[in-house]
């Protein structure tokens, strides 16, 4: 980065996923795995990084020789990786997953007995830097265990309800003691930033709205200026307090589902920062997201901003 700081800052998993190279078998059944950079905010970070956007991320990897390859693919794939602190006791996560298209993708998750991103101190953040952030970006799960939970509350407060203060409501049971719990701390946080993105059982956690429209009203009435309701092959919906958008999917063969929701996310950013109506910058979104469900991987399946207009243009 020439910069010293980032357009675009992220908060939160970081770690290794490794995807069979076999599609429709079990892991036991596996022979050959691919190795990639994984987790929502990395891959979030690295979608926003392929659209030339100054990117970084705050999270944690172990002092371990994963931690070392994801230090160095974070730099390759043009994320600056200097808030990502090495952990001298706690292991780099591991992440397999199964692959049976179109909508079957297990995750089997090893961040036992807690994940480096897990364990990241307020006292080691860069305020100023989440303070001027143009987008900052963090997720539900960064709030499961502490100090990462009270971490991401001091950037909160730092931030100020911030223009674009993203929680992205990706809610994963496993990393939850259930989930009253974590209902009650994504209400906890709601009022404090402006854009929520989540799917409809995320939003169900969130706010118990399942239903689209009623899920981002209840979003707006907790305080968020935009809400984006994920409902997957129906498309997406989108509300603020004076608009109201809908947009379809774009209809692609799915190889691997799992990375489309960040591409999504990584390209949400991206329109945002260009000002685009919310309208344009859905369609865009939603394509990216296209893309990378077409795709094995997830982190280096991440699309350019010419491959997303192909795929709008029908070129794809």
């Amino acid at each position: 980065m020439t910069s010293s700081t980032s357009a675009i800052l992220t908060m939160g998993r970081l770690g290794v996923d490794l995807y069979p190279l076999q599609s429709g078998v079990g892991l036991e059944q596996v022979e050959t795995f691919g190795k990639y950079l994984g987790g929502s905010a990395a891959n979030v970070a690295v979608a926003a990084a392929r659209y030339g956007h100054e990117v970084a991320l705050i999270s944690g990897v172990g002092d371990d020789p994963f931690g070392r390859y994801l230090l160095g693919e974070l730099s390759r794939l043009g994320v600056d990786n200097r808030y990502v602190q090495t952990d001298p006791t706690l292991k780099t996560p591991v992440t397999f997953c199964e692959i049976f298209p179109p909508d079957d993708f297990p995750l089997y998750f090893y961040r036992e007995p807690k994940a480096p991103d897990l364990n990241i101190e307020a006292s080691k953040l860069d305020i100023a830097h989440v303070r001027v952030a143009a987008v900052f970006w963090l997720t539900v799960t960064g709030l499961s265990q502490e100090p990462s939970r009270a971490t991401h509350l001091a950037a909160l407060v730092a931030r100020q309800r911030a223009r674009y203060t993203v929680l992205d409501l990706d809610y994963r049971p496993m990393f939850w003691e259930s989930a009253s719990a974590a209902s009650e701390a994504i209400s906890s946080v709601l009022g404090q930033v402006t854009v929520a993105v989540g799917n409809r059982e995320e939003c169900e956690v969130a706010v118990g709205e399942t239903d689209p429209v009623r899920a981002a009203d209840a979003l707006l009435e907790r305080g968020v200026e935009l809400a984006i309701v994920k409902q997957g092959p129906k498309g997406v919906l989108a509300k603020t307090r004076s608009e109201t958008v809908e947009v379809p999917a774009h209809l692609v063969t799915v190889v691997n589902g799992l990375g489309a929701g960040d591409a999504f996310g990584g390209a949400l950013c991206h329109g945002l920062l260009g000002g685009w109506d919310l309208h344009h910058v859905l369609s865009f979104a939603n394509a990216a997201g296209a893309i990378v469900a077409s795709r094995r991987e997830c982190s280096t399946a991440m699309p350019t901003s010419d491959e997303v207009d192909a795929i709008m243009a029908g070129r794809h």
